[in-house]
């Protein structure tokens, strides 16, 4: 059996089976090649498909390789295509074809986060923490003449840096080989298929997906209207299930599922279900680093809105401050937290709720390590990070 190399194109994984065509001047790449079933099952190939017709070019990506590493570089997706060729019970092949331009070796660029916009609107006098997660194995990260304080989480793709009180209009700038410029990202799976989505135009299914960061992991479950949201602590992913409620009743199953936003370092997902009459919409947003998930629950007409624990846990409701938190440690050690930017009633079970509102918006977690929480994991931390947290888009600048 041939033992291919592969290719990483941002988030795909592809057999490196055929040439690398360059060019000069703009330092072009072509590259072309196939995958099929078997090896791949029909699944995995469709939807790797559908990641190649889905890369976006507007931000930069990492390519790396096995067998041409000195390829290895950041680059922009210029022109991509895929074709597919089915052998009724037999064979599936797809035939796959990108134009790259190259930005640059890891020795020749920095990788540069733009913090752009104001701080979340609230209703309750805050200005929230400016902050900021680069992929795990960066380097040299730099903001001019002012450096920001920083903390370290641990995620299951290993220690994460989060930099905090960034310096006001700074637009932070680091280093990044692109073998490691994937670690710690946010990623959606289709776990249906059980490959990593790349792109927004691409499917996803609606009650078969994975939302995570490595510090938080979101899934929809069997039961309607309700999310498990996992933390990983203490070496594990540990489990909270929150209801999501209109009017007092579960929000019924989802019908649709739509990417609004898949970056490395900030994903949207958008769900939509049916009502009698109307929709409901909630769109959930992970960035990287961050401990706690966004939320935005919206209905066609106007109800109380609620997202809350399933299982109660006794809490203390600091409603007035923005959040409620658990009041005693869980059995993993940890304090269940959530909260919202506008003013809401504390839900007694341990969550947030709003009377008469078409919209709510939330954040959900915990208070990793419980009555004992290092330094920037306190609800309170969780809470202006939450209003702080800033639009973020990643460029390729010339050192």
């Amino acid at each position: 059996m041939t033992d291919w190399g592969s290719i990483q194109l941002n988030r795909t994984l592809l057999r490196e089976t055929f040439t690398a065509t360059e060019a000069g001047i703009n330092r072009a790449l072509d590259l072309d090649g196939q995958e099929s079933t078997p090896p791949l099952t029909r699944a995995v190939l469709v939807a790797t498909h559908d990641n190649i017709n889905a890369l976006d070019s507007d931000s930069p990506i990492a390519v790396t390789f096995t067998d041409k590493p000195e390829r290895n570089g950041y680059y922009q997706v210029k022109a991509c295509g895929s074709a597919i060729t089915e052998e009724r019970g037999d064979r599936v092949i797809a035939n796959w074809k990108v134009g790259l331009d190259r930005l640059g070796t890891a020795g020749e660029v920095d990788l540069q986060s733009r913090l752009t916009g104001a701080v979340r609107l609230n209703d309750f006098g805050l200005t929230g923490e400016r902050w900021q997660a680069p992929p795990i194995g960066h380097y040299a990260y730099y903001t001019g003449s002012s450096s920001p304080t920083s903390m370290t989480r641990t995620s299951s793709d290993g220690p994460i840096t989060v930099y905090r009180s960034i310096p006001p209009t700074a637009s932070p700038r680091w280093g990044c080989a692109p073998t490691d410029y994937l670690k710690g990202r946010v990623r959606v799976t289709d776990t249906a298929a059980g490959l990593e989505v790349d792109g927004t135009q691409r499917p996803v299914p609606a009650t078969a997906w994975a939302l995570s960061n490595g510090l938080v992991n979101v899934t929809p479950t069997a039961s309607a209207g309700v999310l498990d949201v996992q933390a990983y602590t203490g070496g594990s992913w540990r489990s909270k299930l929150w209801n999501v409620t209109i009017a007092g009743s579960a929000v019924a199953t989802w019908d649709a599922a739509t990417l609004l936003r898949n970056d490395l370092e900030h994903v949207v997902l958008r769900l939509t279900a049916s009502r009698s009459p109307g929709r409901a919409t909630l769109d959930l947003a992970l960035r990287r680093g961050a401990r706690t998930v966004e939320g935005y629950l919206q209905s066609g007409s106007s109800a109380t809105l609620a997202v809350y624990l399933r299982t109660l846990e006794t809490n203390t409701s600091a409603a007035a401050s923005g959040y409620v938190i658990a009041t005693g440690n869980d059995a993993d050690g940890n304090r269940a937290v959530a909260g919202s930017a506008r003013t809401f009633t504390a839900h007694a079970s341990g969550g947030v709720s709003k009377a008469a509102a078409t919209g709510l918006d939330f954040w959900l977690g915990v208070q990793a390590g419980g009555g004992s929480p290092a330094a920037g994991d306190a609800v309170l931390d969780l809470r202006n990070m939450y209003i702080g947290a800033l639009a973020e888009a990643t460029y390729v600048v010339r050192r």
